[in-house]
């Protein structure tokens, strides 16, 4: 008899509610204020705080994809290890990750494809408390109808290598790639917008180059990205960009956020 290992929400009624109901009103409330036109993206990259500072931001590029609901059944979700150092990325060896809202069956084929590279190693605990990957969930969720999920948290590597994972990991129409990733953190507001519109900037114009330490926290995923995107010839486009000033914080120190589509 098998016995499925399953990831627990570790953030639950700390970045969102941990009642189902209230949680699955409050992402359906983002995702119908959003702004949403265009063509359903192949990537896209999205804040990770709590959803009451970064909820509408992230739900402006999840919105894209809801004509895609039945059509996207793979994500590749990368995002910044906040908790746990470690040399590389890292997928979980859990068979599947819990929300509010159900189970979401890891992508256990494709991890084992990647376990090739030196880059990827399999590390429980640097999933254990993560929430860059987490928050995306409940989103995810409510715009696909059934989808199996390939999540890497990156730790300490270069783009280039994070560029070949998802070369690797790429599919077809049928795999979506999502980036966690927050801007600018606690600066005054208007040093927050100077510092969120560069690296959105560098974003559109797909050069990695172009953003440093202090300006993402996912400053490794959104580069290695954009190599993968810049080689394919993709176009970027922000399609929101804000701060906890603008939503539900004070201005005097705010973390900045962005929403990112490739097509």
């Amino acid at each position: 008899m098998s016995v499925t290992v399953v990831r627990k929400p570790a953030v639950a009624g700390m970045f969102y509610p941990a009642n189902p109901k209230e949680l699955r009103q409050m992402v359906k409330g983002f995702l119908k204020k959003a702004k949403a036109s265009g063509p359903v993206p192949k990537a896209i990259i999205a804040p990770h705080a709590g959803y009451i500072y970064s909820g509408p931001i992230a739900a402006s590029a999840y919105a894209r994809l809801v004509p895609a609901r039945d059509v996207i059944t793979r994500v590749v979700l990368l995002g910044p290890a906040h908790r746990v150092p470690f040399a590389g990325l890292a997928a979980p060896a859990v068979d599947a990750f819990s929300t509010p809202l159900g189970d979401i069956p890891i992508d256990k084929t494709g991890i084992a494809q990647l376990r090739a590279l030196p880059q990827i190693q399999v590390l429980d605990l640097a999933h254990t408390t993560e929430h860059s990957l987490e928050v995306q969930l409940p989103f995810l969720q409510e715009v696909l109808a059934k989808f199996t999920l390939l999540p890497l948290c990156v730790g300490d590597t270069d783009p280039k290598q994070i560029a070949e994972v998802l070369d690797r990991s790429w599919g077809g129409p049928e795999t979506l790639i999502v980036v966690s990733s927050d801007l600018s953190h606690y600066q005054a507001y208007e040093t927050s917008q100077q510092m969120d519109q560069a690296t959105s900037q560098a974003i559109e114009k797909l050069k990695p180059e172009g953003i440093s330490y202090e300006q993402a926290c996912g400053r490794l995923p959104i580069q290695g990205l954009l190599l993968a995107a810049k080689q394919r010839g993709m176009k970027c486009q922000t399609v929101d960009l804000r701060s906890s000033g603008d939503t539900a914080g004070p201005r005097d120190e705010v973390v900045g956020y962005g929403a990112y589509v490739f097509t």
